[in-house]
C-alpha cells in the first residue's frame, strides 16, 4: 500500500494497493481555485506531476494558502474510481484534512542534538571564520551544534549539506563550491549569518528562524515562523549558544534592567 496523495502531506491514508515508486497528481485550477485529484478533473485546467511515494518531503502542489481544512472526496470518472479534494458531481466524502502550506518550506528541527559543548570539533576553522565575519564564535558553534552535531558528510532530507547545512543555492550564492568541506561550510555560513544579522539588526533569534525557515518566512510572519521545526531550532539554538558562551568562559546573559 502507498500514499495516494503524498502532496497533501500524508495526511491522507493508504488508498490503493500496488508497489509504484511513483505516482501521478494532478494540480487542477477552475475558477482560480486549486484541487489535487489523480486524474485530470472535467473543467479544469490541469497539470500533471509526477510524485515519488519514498520521498522523506512531499512537494508543495498548493502554494502559499496557509492551513486549510479539505475533503478528499471518491468517484467514478471512466469507469475507475478516482480522487480529488474537488466537490464534483457524483463524488462522495471519503475523508477529511487539515494541511499547512507551503509545506515545502526549508523549516526543519535540525540534525544535532542539545547536549554537552563540543569545543573542540573545528576548533580553529571556527576562530577564524568568526574573526573574519565579527559573528560571535560562541554562536556560530552552537548552529553548527544544532544544524549537523558538527557532522561534515551530514546530509538533511531536505538537501542541506555538512556543518553547517546550507541548501544548494545558498552555498552557491555563497560561493561554497564543496559543501561538505568543513572549512568552506562554516567559512559560508558565517557569512551567510553576518548577513541575517545585519538584516535583523543583531536580533540572533530572528537571524537563527531565518536560517531556519528562510527570509521570506520571517517576512511573511513578520517574526519568527509559527513552524514546530522552526520554533524547537530556536529553543535549541538558543540552550547551545547559553551552553557555549559558558564553556568558553563567558558570563551568563540576563535581562537588563
Amino acid at each position: 500500500m502507498k500514499p495516494l496523495l503524498p502532496a497533501v502531506l500524508a495526511l491522507l491514508p493508504l488508498l490503493l494497493p500496488g508497489t509504484a515508486s511513483a505516482r501521478t497528481v494532478y494540480r487542477c485550477v477552475q475558477n482560480n481555485t486549486v484541487s489535487l485529484a489523480t486524474a485530470p478533473e472535467p473543467g479544469s485546467k490541469c497539470k500533471a506531476q509526477q510524485i515519488d511515494d519514498n520521498a522523506v518531503q512531499a512537494p508543495n502542489l498548493w502554494g502559499n494558502m496557509g492551513v486549510f481544512s479539505g475533503t478528499l472526496y471518491e468517484r467514478e470518472q471512466d469507469g475507475q474510481l478516482v480522487y480529488s479534494t474537488r466537490n464534483l458531481p457524483g463524488s462522495r466524502v471519503f475523508l477529511k484534512f487539515t494541511v499547512a502550506t507551503p509545506p515545502g518550506e526549508p523549516a526543519h528541527e535540525g540534525l544535532g542534538k542539545v547536549g554537552a559543548p563540543q569545543l573542540n570539533r573545528h576548533a580553529k576553522q571556527f576562530k577564524a571564520a568568526a574573526r573574519a565575519t565579527g559573528v560571535d564564535d560562541a554562536w556560530l558553534r552552537a548552529i553548527a551544534h544544532a544544524e549537523s552535531g558538527f557532522d561534515a558528510g551530514a546530509v538533511s532530507p531536505k538537501g542541506a549539506q555538512g556543518v553547517m547545512q546550507l541548501m544548494p543555492d545558498t552555498a552557491t550564492e555563497l560561493g561554497v563550491s564543496d559543501p561538505l568541506s568543513a572549512e568552506q561550510s562554516i567559512n559560508g555560513g558565517a557569512r551567510y549569518l553576518k548577513a541575517l544579522l545585519a538584516r535583523y539588526k543583531g536580533d540572533r533569534t530572528l537571524a537563527a528562524a531565518a536560517y531556519n525557515a528562510g527570509i521570506g518566512a520571517v517576512t511573511r510572519y513578520k517574526g519568527v515562523p509559527p513552524y514546530a521545526e522552526t520554533l524547537a531550532y530556536v529553543e535549541k539554538v538558543g540552550a547551545l549558544y547559553a551552553r557555549y558562551r559558558e564553556a568558553m568562559g563567558f558570563k551568563p546573559e540576563t535581562p537588563a534592567r
